[in-house]
């Protein structure tokens, strides 16, 4: 299990609460207390912020180059020389081509989808792989502290909990945000005993993962396709 840490200056240093509340199965049936979320966690369960670096030099580059390319032609025309052969042709489009012109049309929508996908990405945190974990209590110096699961770790390590349960055959895991999804397959005993004991085992795994926001858990059992 690999988890990614570094110092990031917090206001909020308080624990999250620790009751819990049963979540139901796929069945219907309650879960364990374990496998419930807890009461007020997500409260400081702040995400980490990407720093979009890739993003943020595109648009750097793209408009260095278009602003350097515009002021040589403007410096070019006060020193009396013609402008670009581009500038002019593009003056010209603008003035003479309707609003309803259909490449008009489509500047407009592509010019506003890059606006909205900046946007997006100027309010967004970003790295929806990381999940956070709960901050530790105790030691001098913890609280400026945060660190985050990867969630392909998390979900190889429940995947790992939910094979040791007796008569499962395969297991897959998917741990999102707020659910962890794990379905199995049961080559022996009865169903119902073997979902029971993956809700134990998988609740208790997702316990000791340390999340700040501990998700809810659902378990599917099957048996394996004939033939």
């Amino acid at each position: 299990m690999s988890a990614n840490t570094w110092r990031q200056s917090t206001g909020d240093s308080g624990l999250p609460s620790e009751s819990a509340e049963a979540a139901p199965s796929a069945d219907g049936t309650p879960g364990t207390g374990a496998t419930a979320a807890i009461d007020g966690s997500d409260r400081s369960a702040r995400r980490f912020w990407s720093v979009r670096r890739i993003p943020a030099a595109l648009v750097a580059l793209l408009s260095a180059a278009a602003v350097g390319l515009l002021l040589y032609d403007v410096v070019s025309v006060r020193t009396d020389r013609s402008a670009m052969r581009w500038r002019r042709r593009l003056a010209e489009e603008l003035a003479t081509r309707p609003l309803d012109d259909i490449w008009m049309i489509v500047g407009a929508a592509v010019a506003m989808a890059l606006g909205l996908w900046l946007f997006l990405l100027a309010v967004t945190p970003g790295l929806r792989k990381l999940l956070p974990m709960r901050q530790p209590t105790g030691t001098p110096g913890t609280g400026e502290v945060r660190a985050g699961l990867d969630r392909r770790a998390a979900a190889l390590v429940l995947r790992d909990r939910a094979m040791q349960v007796p008569g499962v055959q395969s297991a897959q895991v998917d741990v999102g945000r707020r659910k962890v999804n794990a379905r199995a397959r049961a080559h022996f005993r009865d169903l119902q005993e073997v979902r029971a004991d993956l809700d134990a085992a998988l609740g208790e795994a997702v316990t000791f993962l340390g999340l700040a926001r501990q998700p809810t858990l659902t378990v599917r059992v099957r048996r394996p396709k004939k033939g």
